[in-house]
This record gives structure tokens, sequence and C-alpha cells, in this order.
């Protein structure tokens, strides 16, 4: 009989990143720039990793994502500077995340987007994907908490207390902080409701009232 595995206890590590590319997709067009933070639940930043990558052979920019970049002109230069190797890029990412100590879950404004890219790149150039399909969508969450409408949901409609006076400056690196702070933020709040909740649920049932309704 094969041993049953023992649990993994280790925590979760939010890995929050952004890519900067030169189209919607990945192969005809490039992933021109990464970054991960790896955040605890609390916004200890454990590590972070960035590279700036050559774009792939036989790609092409696509020309309403250049026309747009033609208005970054600091972030382009910022992303074209010491170029790498995908190949040799993803693989030394994808050992940084299964590096980390405790379970890494992907974390990006919208995952959709983010993770598209990085799941390409890393079966493509790695062979593997440390974070399987744990790919956590803070758009998703945000529509969750606020009510808003799901297409509505954008950063500058969540609360304010939800962000720190963190640069958005589309370099990879620095979206990638900003937006791991937001994402820890919004768990916060999410988990103080869910205590308050719990503690009006245990207290009605001290007095012998009905339970709150949970939504």
């Amino acid at each position: 009989m094969a041993k049953r595995q023992a649990p993994d206890t280790r925590p979760e590590i939010y890995v929050s990143t952004d890519v900067e590319a030169d189209g919607p997709i990945p192969g005809p067009h490039s992933m021109l720039s990464f970054a991960s933070a790896a955040m605890l639940a609390d916004k200890t930043v454990l590590s972070t990793f960035s590279a700036n990558l050559e774009t792939l052979p036989g790609a092409a920019g696509h020309p309403a994502q250049m026309q747009w970049w033609q208005t970054q002109p600091e972030a382009w230069a910022a992303c074209r500077q010491d170029l790498e190797p995908p190949g040799r890029a993803m693989v030394r990412y994808v050992e940084w995340v299964e590096s980390l100590p405790g379970k890494p879950v992907f974390v990006a404004f919208p995952a959709g987007f983010d993770f598209t890219w990085m799941f390409w790149y890393m079966m493509r150039f790695a062979g593997r994907s440390p974070f399987g399909w744990a790919a956590l969508d803070i758009k998703t969450l945000g529509f969750a908490m606020t009510g808003l409408p799901y297409r509505k949901t954008v950063k500058p409609a969540l609360p304010a207390q939800w962000k720190d006076p963190l640069p958005h400056t589309h370099v990879a690196l620095d979206d990638a902080l900003e937006q791991g702070a937001l994402f820890c933020n919004m768990l916060a709040e999410l988990r103080a409701r869910e205590a308050t909740l719990a503690a009006a649920q245990a207290l009605a049932e001290r007095d012998g009232a009905p339970p709150a309704p949970t939504a």
C-alpha cells in the first residue's frame, strides 16, 4: 500500500507578479519584462525577482501595444536594459519560486493576463510551473468585496484604505510591489470581516438567537 503523503503545513506565500509585453498573447508577441514579489499576508516581502527578456524569434510587437509604449519612454527604456534569454531567465525564476519557504500562490491584477504570459513562458522554457493552476485574481477579489460590477472593478474604484502610497510606473518590479501591498490590505480586511461575523454568530448562539445570515 502506498504511503499517504503528509499534509503540507507550510504557509501560503503570495507571489505578486507583473508582466510587461509588446502584445496581447505570447508566441506571436513577446514578454519584455516581468517581476515578482514574494509576500506573506502581513505584507512582509520575503524576496523579489525581476528580469528583462530578449524577444522571441519571429515575434513582433502588436501595433496597438507599441503605440502605447511610445507614451511610456522611461518604462520602455527600463525594460530594454540588461536583456536575458528567456530560457535562462525562466529556469532561474522557477527555481526561485521553488526555493520559497511556503506554498506559492500567483497573484496579479488581472491574473488572466499576467498568468497567461508567465505560464506559457514557464512551460515553454522551464518545462514546469511551480504554481500549478494557483493563480489568484485581485480583480475578482475586489469584485466580491465591493459589490461593484466586475468590469467596473478597477484600481481607481477600490477603497482608498486598500492602497499604500507606492508607485505604479509600468516598471515590472514597482508594479508587482504595489499590487502585492494592495492584495495584502484587501486580505486583511476580508479576514477582519470574517472575524467580526464569526464573533457575532457566536454571541447570537450563546444568547439563543438565530445565527446571522452569511450573505
